[in-house]
């Protein structure tokens, strides 16, 4: 029976170009996923989209001399066009800026405040007297007080994960001109999350499965217990709080909205298919599943806040599992191009077969530990796994079947060893779902070259070259398994390249059409000729 599988992936700041860290961490994983979960009959829906009101928007506005909207306009075109290049399926790809999504937004917060987990409190928020101006938490940098990083930032400091606020840093300072931060009484709206603390370690204690560094973070922080939080800010650009009892000039903060976007996301969905109330199998069904993808410095907000907020509002599902990464190291720094650490994802796409691309970046992805990735460990991987590896064999047992074709004789019987090369086939099939199923998804594509492997050493040992020569019958049953097996190997890397793999299977002629299970070729059909799947890096 399908089950309903909701897989949601972090919203990126259309701020900025992405590199590499960001889809090896978020969204190839969360394609990968939901590819095979619809590959196996499961009814998915992938959603997420651009951030418009995080503050590195109105950062870089500043910068630059514009207006935000022309930051936002520039970088959501650019996403969009990463997401074509990459194949990255999604189910719905928007913006934070819909009215659908500030209809959502609006409706959550007055709920959870009616719930009596939203109330008025007074705050001390950053204040620039140079710029007299409240300063958002992305506005104030300076050392974190846990790990005495020098760039944490007002929200969150990225080298411990830890959030924070902008009074907890030492020697706050303000990004618009670098000048000493001062602190004010203003008035905002809280999410009290202390009163869902209790509830929040119990649900977190129930996780079986989780990543230990996901988990293990995420218990420790409510154990030393939750604090209320401001969802509100002094700000002008940003989602309108649905009444005015604060006053003009604030809106509500990024990190409570944003995540919004995953309700909402799934809501514009069900109105793109005709059918509002389509969202409510996702999100009200207790059998449904529902999947976060995002960095580790993501954590807290996801399994932390996000699930406090829905258990504020009531009714919706809370997450299945929040199979967070970690970072994607180059030279041992964490991947940024806003720091010039790496090139940016159009440098790559520029120079990269896109599946070329997902497979070096599914081959070091970073689900346990942080990742140290190189442009030359990129291309030897390129060369010696998809060229060499996996490209060959393709190309070998095709030219092979193909050159022959007029000679093979497809009465034949299978013996013990091509037996043995298929029941390896159907073994790789079950241990490679199981481990995309558990989101081990380096180790599953792992599995796959692993079987790749086999098939080479299996026509090395069986010489169907030679052995065509003098029995037709038996060098066809050695190629008929290789090319079963090929077919077999296609449908698995289907999540992880699918481009290619395609290509591959559409060259096939098969009796059965199974999607992750073995299928039958069809004796005596003509294969095409699809040339050589990747190119070598010199």
């Amino acid at each position: 029976m399908s089950k309903n599988i909701l897989v949601c992936v972090a919203w990126p700041y259309a701020s900025g170009s992405r590199h590499l860290g960001h889809i090896g961490g978020a969204y190839l994983p969360a394609d990968i996923f939901a590819r095979y979960h619809r590959l196996i009959g499961n009814r998915v829906v992938m959603v997420s989209g651009s951030d418009v009101h995080g503050t590195p928007i109105t950062v870089r506005a500043d910068n630059e001399g514009v207006e935000p909207i022309e930051i936002v306009n520039k970088y959501h075109k650019e996403f969009l066009s990463y997401w074509d290049k990459l194949n990255i399926q999604w189910d719905n790809y928007t913006t934070t800026m819909t009215d659908n999504h500030k209809k959502v937004t609006q409706e959550m917060f007055l709920k959870i405040k009616e719930n009596g987990l939203i109330e008025k409190n007074k705050s001390i928020q950053a204040y620039d007297p140079i710029e007299n101006k409240f300063l958002p938490d992305r506005y104030v940098e300076g050392e974190c007080p846990k790990c005495n990083y020098l760039e944490a930032r007002g929200d969150q400091c990225d080298s411990c994960g830890v959030t924070l606020d902008p009074e907890e840093l030492i020697n706050p300072k303000s990004k618009l001109n670098g000048n000493k931060a001062e602190f004010k009484e203003t008035e905002h709206y809280f999410l009290k999350l202390s009163a869902l603390n209790d509830q929040l370690s119990e649900w977190l204690n129930s996780k079986k499965g989780w990543r230990p560094h996901v988990i293990n973070f995420s218990k420790s922080f409510v154990e030393e217990g939750l604090q209320d939080r401001a969802i509100t800010r002094d700000l002008d650009w940003g989602v309108d709080i649905p009444n005015n009892e604060l006053g003009d000039g604030k809106k509500i903060y990024v990190w409570f909205e944003a995540v919004i976007g995953y309700l909402s996301a799934t809501k514009e969905w069900a109105s793109n298919m005709g059918d509002p109330e389509l969202w409510k199998d996702f999100w009200l069904d207790e059998n449904s599943e529902s999947y976060y993808f995002v960095g580790k410095d993501n954590v807290p907000f996801h399994a932390i806040i996000w699930p406090s907020m829905l258990m504020a509002y009531g009714d919706l599902n809370l997450p299945t599992n929040v199979p967070a990464n970690q970072y994607i190291l180059i030279k041992g720094e964490k991947a940024s191009a806003s720091r010039g650490v790496g090139k940016t994802l159009n440098d790559y796409l520029d120079e990269w077969n896109p599946d070329s691309l997902r497979y070096a970046l599914g081959s070091i992805l970073p689900e346990q530990n942080d990742s140290e990735i190189s442009e030359n460990e990129m291309i030897r991987r390129n060369n010696e796994e998809l060229v060499a590896a996996w490209g060959n064999l393709v190309q070998r047992v095709f030219s092979q079947y193909i050159n022959n074709f007029d000679n093979l004789d497809f009465d034949f019987e299978l013996i013990d060893v091509d037996k043995n090369i298929l029941d390896q086939a159907n073994t790789c099939f079950e241990k490679t779902g199981q481990l995309i199923e558990k989101v081990e998804l380096k180790s599953a594509l792992q599995t796959v070259m692993s079987f790749v492997n086999k098939i080479n050493a299996y026509l090395n040992e069986t010489e169907p070259w030679k052995v065509i020569k003098k029995d037709n019958k038996r060098g066809t049953a050695i190629l008929y398994s290789a090319l079963t097996s090929i077919d077999a190997c296609a449908s698995m890397f289907t999540p992880f390249m699918p481009s290619t793999s395609q290509m591959v299977k559409n060259a096939i002629v098969r009796n059965t059409q199974n999607n992750w299970e073995l299928n039958e070729i069809k004796k005596g059909a003509e294969l095409k000729n699809i040339g050589h799947l990747f190119k070598k890096f010199d």
